[in-house]
């Protein structure tokens, strides 16, 4: 494997995989081995106070100082307004597909949606259960291989929503739309990636499983100013402004789960915050698409000026050469390229924590098995 110069070998990026391991799962996915050294620690002893992580009382000063961190912390990295809250609850992304409507949508009233991956069209699916649904865009027909630019958002909708970035085939909004109702945005896959101005979101979801922490917590920013309109009766549990009022803490949280963010929310800080890893991520998402397009054995799946800078997908093109790839490559170490069941194919993650020397160890063992086939 050739020698990789990066201006973050000084800034502390993990530079190899846990015990050499070239981790590209889409999720539960890569995190910082800074990280899971100090979560072990934790778990054994937190901070010297003879208890575990698993253990502390989650109304403690000990854990409120770390949920207090935690939300520090997101809202430093985003530069949050204060109309923005930060919440972290239970559930991945699948439940804000029905709490998002609940909250914002009145039964006869109508959100706008986007529809550009799977996990867009269960957002749909769920939001009709509590009003009406207009399907601006859409890339369904195309299978999801580009992201739609000729819509338009009616003016009376509640809320438009879309799926910044799409984990199974490999797309992902360049450019955030501009639009004159409250914005909503499943970022689950490239969240804290890449500079963008998330005072312009009036909610933000994301499972933390992927750029900020632990499966099992969900990551919500949500604009104070656009709750308490719908005429229902919202389940305590369910309403956002209940979470608000106790800080996270209504009833017990994922206490590890928000733990492990925390700790990753840290370390990004460290890094240099989300404008050090966008760069990072930039060169990392080069490097292994002009290797996609330059071998003459791979090839990209999805419109090159909407491709996915965390989840990059290609096909080989000598599709009996598939299977002989992913062991070529399970040789090396490298794990997690198999494509999503439904889409088939190749994909490598490259979220915040994946190291730019795992990347080009899958460049490398592009060329050598195309060299061997070829």
């Amino acid at each position: 494997m050739k020698e990789v110069n990066s201006p973050f070998r000084s800034q502390g990026t993990p530079l190899e995989g846990i015990g050499g391991v070239h981790n590209f799962n889409a999720g539960p996915s890569i995190l910082p081995k800074q990280v899971f050294e100090e979560a072990s620690l934790a778990v054994l002893n937190y901070n010297d106070t003879g208890l575990s992580i698993l253990e502390i009382g989650h109304r403690t000063p000990i854990f409120q100082a770390i949920m207090d961190e935690a939300r520090a912390l997101v809202k430093a990295l985003m530069r949050l307004n204060n109309e923005h809250e930060v919440l972290f609850l239970h559930g991945g992304a699948s439940t804000q597909f029905m709490q998002v409507p609940m909250n914002l949508l009145n039964e006869k009233e109508t959100a706008a949606y986007s529809d550009t991956d799977i996990w867009g069209a269960k957002a749909i699916k769920e939001a009709k259960l509590y009003g009406n649904v207009d399907v601006v865009c859409s890339s369904k027909e195309a299978g999801y291989t580009f992201i739609p630019k000729d819509f338009a958002v009616p003016n009376d909708a509640k809320y438009f929503h879309i799926t910044t970035n799409n984990t199974i085939y490999g797309t992902q909004w360049q450019k955030i739309p501009n639009v004159s109702i409250p914005l909503v945005a499943d970022m689950s896959s490239d969240i804290l990636s890449r500079q963008i101005d998330f005072n312009s979101f009036d909610l933000i979801y994301a499972g933390a499983q992927k750029n900020v922490g632990a499966a099992g917590v969900n990551l919500v920013v949500v604009n104070k100013n656009i709750l308490g309109k719908v005429k229902r009766v919202i389940p305590t549990i369910m309403d956002y402004r209940n979470h608000i009022k106790e800080g996270s803490m209504l009833n017990t949280p994922p206490v590890f789960a928000v733990y492990v963010c925390m700790l990753t929310l840290r370390w990004l800080k460290n890094m240099g915050g989300v404008a050090a890893i966008e760069q990072l991520n930039n060169e990392k998402a080069s490097l292994l698409y002009d290797e996609i397009d330059n071998n003459p054995l791979f090839f990209g799946t999805v419109a090159k000026e909407d491709r996915s800078k965390m989840n990059v997908c290609f096909m080989i093109k000598d599709k009996e050469h598939e299977e002989a790839f992913l062991a070529f490559a399970k040789q090396q170490n490298i794990i997690g390229i198999k494509g999503h069941r439904t889409a088939g194919g190749f994909r490598a993650s490259l979220y915040n924590a994946a190291p730019l020397t795992s990347v080009q160890v899958l460049v490398d063992v592009m060329k050598e098995f195309s060299n061997k086939v070829g």
